[in-house]
């Protein structure tokens, strides 16, 4: 690691191949400040608390009705062996892998646009 890029307020190293730009901190503070990442922000944001807060939910819902609604969570489905219980925990699994399509589908179409116009200008100001 060099030493300037160590040195705390100094200019972030930015590298590609073939070649070291210094974008300077000041374009960062001018990113920081700009519309573009406040929106940035607002759609991420927008997207993951209140995904945060709905699995969140649904999964004390499942937690508390396991230890408070035992008859209703030991209802039999599919048979004799598999019950309410077994359900609602595997649909955590699912939850969990709808949650992370959700989230990379609204990242790739929402938020790598914009990030890459952020990191564009960046990369433009270290010329």
């Amino acid at each position: 690691m060099s030493s300037q890029n160590s040195q705390p307020g100094g200019p972030a190293e930015h590298t590609t191949p073939g070649r070291k730009a210094q974008i300077p901190e000041q374009a960062f503070i001018e990113v920081q400040n700009s519309e573009e990442f406040g929106e940035l922000r607002r759609t991420f944001r927008g997207f993951a608390f209140p995904m945060t807060i709905a699995f969140l939910v649904w999964y004390f819902a499942y937690v508390l009705a396991s230890v408070y609604a035992k008859d209703f969570m030991s209802t039999p489905m599919f048979g004799e062996h598999f019950n309410v219980g077994h359900f609602l925990g595997l649909l955590q699994f699912l939850t969990t892998f709808l949650i992370t399509w959700l989230y990379i589908r609204h990242a790739n179409t929402k938020l790598d646009p914009i990030a890459s116009r952020i990191r564009e200008r960046l990369e433009g100001a270290a010329k």
